[in-house]
């Protein structure tokens, strides 16, 4: 019986089926009249969370661009208009790595040699390159998105929008700079936000050489321990718990009593017993004499009385280094110590670390630790197995820096993102509650601030005016305001932006 159909082909290619269905759909121009056919509408905004077009298009990139076509074709289907607009990143740390790899570099030192605008122009050049191959990829699996009038975040417009949000967070009082203990990585000679710690591999198992080390003071031998012996040089202070037991063992150790078996085994001889708080206030010699007590202020190689001591592992005394600990800048803040941070940006010792100077600093760990072996000023040293950061661009192990840096108060507003994290429909439904919601809550102040060239710089000059110091938001390091839209700064910042990308 004759149906009006074409007989089914046993042997069709499907390849060729789908390129006949691209044919027709280009000879047609079914993607915009699928969009005239929808306008007067109901509007659904779509904007592409843009790819970065520095690197050619893989298998991994066709499922997330499917994902990206089913909400705004099935809103399209319902009567909406979606204008379905695409996108290009172009600013970041992995167009700069590409560069410096094409061109030889390795480190922020070089890339100034070279030249900045000269580097940013072959950013600019790389991360277009391969626009062709994702336009042909993106018509080929039938994502329908324009590309045509694709947004560029490198656009003076896109940069214009962020500046805009930069200057209404500000208004809000949610824009601040403070000196902060930030992930930094030496290799990149940046900071990295908690969002990119949570990167895949970030975290990575790695052993360091621990040591528990010796320092005298009038009481007794106090004993620290630590896993990154390269802060030593830079001991500010030790941290006890005051109302933990701690004991003098008859070889005049004074560790926590809980783990005094542990470190001396079963038969260690206890002369002593006494809290915590006995020994705050206790001076003592610290490891290394590179910098004095005095530039930490009153309290600088003393005991302090902490919140984060614990008897869980190591001797119940913390070895404090201000610029390299989160606790331990908290504390130094709490103690009035000044911060001093005797590492450079690429990694290396300063000149005040006298003949480490120069030396990258998990490089010198098995020196140190034999310096103080030489010294009598270590009890023992140890491999110990832990998860560690690093890079997940490059992956340099990071260092935890104190540093200047930008961020938006984040935390200030945490209930109200949890309050609408509720009302998403999440697919899975379980990453409401799961990643996502608990990301958020264990949200910190987002750091804005990268010391890198290509990218969107920060719209804030210094200005001393007493205006501005009235609308500086609190806790700031120093008075800042952003550029005011009748500002002369803004024009050549602008014009500079445009130059240099």
């Amino acid at each position: 019986m004759a149906t009006g159909h074409r007989p089914v082909d046993p042997r069709a290619s499907f390849p060729k089926l789908e390129e006949a269905v691209l044919a027709r759909w280009r000879e047609r121009d079914v993607f915009k009249q699928s969009i005239e056919r929808r306008r007067g509408g109901p509007r659904w905004g779509f904007f592409e969370g843009p790819p970065t077009a520095n690197g050619a298009p893989g298998v991994h990139h066709v499922l997330a661009r499917v994902f990206k076509d089913i909400f705004p074709r099935y809103r399209s289907m319902c009567g909406y208009h979606v204008d379905r607009k695409g996108g290009w990143d172009c600013h970041g740390l992995p167009v700069e790595l590409a560069v410096e790899a094409e061109l030889g570099l390795t480190s922020k030192v070089q890339i100034e040699e070279y030249g900045i605008a000269e580097f940013n122009e072959r950013c600019r050049a790389k991360v277009l390159s391969h626009i062709d191959d994702w336009t042909k990829l993106t018509e080929r699996i039938g994502f329908w998105v324009d590309t045509d009038n694709a947004y560029k975040t490198l656009d003076p417009s896109y940069v214009e929008s962020v500046w805009w949000a930069l200057k209404t967070i500000y208004e809000k009082g949610l824009l601040f700079e403070k000196l902060k203990v930030v992930p930094y990585c030496p290799r990149c000679g940046t900071a990295l936000s908690s969002h990119e710690l949570g990167q895949p591999g970030a975290y990575q198992d790695v052993v360091d050489e621990s040591a528990y080390v010796i320092l005298p003071s009038a009481r007794g031998n106090l004993v620290v321990w630590t896993t990154t012996p390269w802060t030593l040089v830079s001991n500010a202070a030790v941290a006890v718990d005051p109302e933990l037991t701690y004991v003098r063992t008859g070889e005049n150790f004074i560790v926590a009593e809980a783990l005094a078996e542990k470190l001396f085994g079963p038969g260690a001889q206890i002369a002593e017993r006494f809290p915590g708080s006995s020994l705050v206030g206790l001076a003592y010699e610290p490891p290394f004499d590179f910098i004095p007590a005095s530039a930490y202020g009153e309290k600088g190689h003393t005991v302090l009385a902490a919140d984060f001591v614990t008897a869980d592992d190591g001797t119940g005394l913390v070895h404090t280094a201000i610029a390299f600990g989160e606790d331990d800048f908290r504390l130094g803040e709490q103690n009035g110590l000044e911060v001093i941070n005797p590492v450079r940006g690429d990694g290396t010792y300063d000149e005040r670390i006298g003949t480490y100077a120069g030396r990258n600093v998990r490089d010198a760990d098995a020196d140190l630790i034999e310096d103080l072996r030489s010294r009598g000023r270590l009890l023992k040293s140890e491999p110990y197995e832990h998860s560690y950061p690093h890079c997940w661009r490059c992956n340099t192990p990071l260092l935890y820096y104190a540093k200047p840096s930008w961020y938006i108060a984040t935390s200030e507003i945490k209930e109200r993102l949890l309050a609408a994290n509720e009302t998403v429909n999440w697919q899975p439904p379980h990453v409401k509650e799961g990643r996502f919601g608990k990301w958020l809550e264990g949200n910190v102040d987002w750091a804005l601030s990268r010391e890198r060239y290509w990218g969107t710089p920060l719209p804030v000059w210094r200005c001393s005016t007493p205006a501005s110091r009235a609308r500086s938001s609190s806790p700031v390091l120093s008075p800042g305001c952003l550029i005011p839209n009748n500002c002369v700064s803004k024009k050549s910042l602008f014009l500079s932006l445009r130059t240099t990308g």
